[in-house]
């Protein structure tokens, strides 16, 4: 029999409703999971057994009674450790945070407690968020469980590597420029950043989002109909609307493909990782897709102008805490967001005019095709001890190119494995599509997920 901590929501809901396994019983093998796995691979904070397991037995007794609040009911769920859970803390993994107790559940943690989700604990990730890596002052380095050498991806770092490693089904990560979509491309899970607003977040910000990070598409789509109901904290979420999240593949037949392999900067795109992509353009159009090349289109002058008003809006915080404080942040962040000091307000407004200009250039190049594939990232998984693949605080997003434009231009996207390296790793393929078609996205997931060659077993050993 499969492990319990393995089961996708639908086959919990099953094994629930026949009475095969129970949702206490559920809990319990993941928890046995990761008491095999955390010590390796660091994905998690605030655990809290006893509080899951009391919520667990709840939900064991609704489903007895044939009364379910619906089909998460019972399953284990991780929170990513900056969106707020009632009584703990949110450190945003850096050492220099004040460790003062949440007052509420943040949107999509109280969107998970209310469809009876069991919250085991939750996630690491880098300091402030500004690292695809799970490199911290706060939490211990987070490891990637295909190879624990390797880098899970930031900043939804724990995230990635617990649905890898199945700290069970349900996970929620955040994103502002590639933080759900990189740790689930180099972790070989699902990871979907929703249409600007689709998802209610507080605080909100431009370009950010929080979203499901799971092993299925199907998994994806079930926390996507709890996670997207209206929250007024979010003054600038989407308007409440009804949709149907029971997703079914996408026809590949007349369906229309860009394939985006040079997205302008940034690291070369490794061999691998293009025959992969490569690959994946060969399988939907054998199954009747219609892809076509697109080109590069986006510029130096726009990632380095989001470089500039990232770095300022980070001194803004930084900058003001006292000398002793600000030793405790990553060395890492402090150089690069020191260098915020330098601009003046033009230069931090040209800066923050590059939104713009990146979102009607992913606007642009979009619009001739149903959809856009591409890499998910230009390489594969790197060292962990690494705060990027390139290491270099002064020229930190050069791995992001393929995600950070639809942050901006507020686009769905996902990320999906497409395949391996030799070495074994995942390779990420990226889907994106138009503005508040969060469905259409998962469904050409879905079909890929139909077409794609077989994957290797999940890293639970």
């Amino acid at each position: 029999m499969t492990d319990l901590a393995d089961l996708c929501v639908a086959e919990l809901a099953r094994v629930y409703a026949s009475g095969a396994a129970s949702p206490v019983e559920a809990t319990r093998a993941v928890l046995t999971r990761i008491e095999r796995l955390e010590p390796k691979l660091c994905a998690l904070w605030a655990l809290d057994a006893d509080a899951a397991l009391a919520a667990a037995a709840q939900s064991e007794r609704r489903w007895r009674a044939g009364a379910p609040l619906g089909p998460l009911d019972g399953v284990a769920a991780t929170i990513k450790e900056n969106i707020a859970t009632e009584g703990v803390a949110v450190p945003l993994g850096c050492a220099a945070s004040a460790l003062t107790p949440a007052a509420a559940d943040a949107p999509p943690a109280a969107r998970l407690r209310e469809a009876g989700a069991v919250i085991l604990a939750k996630t690491t990730m880098p300091d402030l968020g500004m690292l695809s890596s799970g490199l911290s002052s706060f939490h211990k380095l987070a490891r990637n469980p295909w190879d624990a050498a390797k880098n899970p991806g930031g900043s939804s770092s724990g995230a990635g590597a617990a649905a890898a490693a199945g700290y069970g089904p349900l996970h929620v990560g955040t994103d502002i420029g590639g933080s759900i979509r990189l740790p689930a491309g180099w972790c070989g899970v699902v990871g979907l950043k929703p249409s600007f607003g689709r998802i209610p977040i507080d605080p909100p910000f431009i370009g950010r989002v929080a979203g499901p990070m799971t092993r299925t598409v199907d998994d994806a789509a079930a926390m996507m109909a709890a996670l997207s109901k209206p929250d007024a904290r979010d003054a600038i979420s989407l308007p409440p609307t009804d949709l149907d999240w029971a997703i079914t593949p996408a026809r590949a037949k007349g369906l229309k493909l860009g394939l985006w392999l040079d997205p302008g900067y940034g690291l070369p795109l490794d061999g691998e990782t293009r025959a992969a992509i490569e690959a994946a353009a060969r399988a939907f159009a054998a199954e009747g897709a219609i892809v076509e090349p697109v080109g590069p289109f986006l510029t130096r002058e726009m990632i380095n102008g989001l470089d500039r008003f990232w770095r300022a809006r980070a001194w803004s915080d930084i900058g003001a805490w006292p000398a002793e404080r600000r030793a405790k942040v990553l060395p890492y962040i402090l150089q690069w967001a020191e260098r915020g000091t330098s601009y003046d307000g033009m230069s931090v407004y040209r800066g923050f005019a590059q939104i713009g200009a990146m979102r009607d250039a992913a606007l642009r190049a979009s619009a001739p095709f149903d959809y856009l594939i591409s890499p998910t990232a230009p390489v594969a998984a790197f060292p962990a001890e690494l705060a990027s693949p390139n290491h270099d605080p002064q020229a930190p997003f050069e791995h992001i190119a393929y995600t950070v434009a639809f942050n901006m231009s507020e686009q769905p996207a996902v990320s999906v494995n497409a395949g391996y390296t030799r070495a074994g790793l995942p390779i990420g393929l990226q889907i994106a599509g138009p503005r508040f078609d969060d469905i259409g996205v998962l469904r050409v997931a879905k079909l890929w997920e139909a077409i794609r060659p077989a994957q290797k077993p999940w890293p639970t050993t």
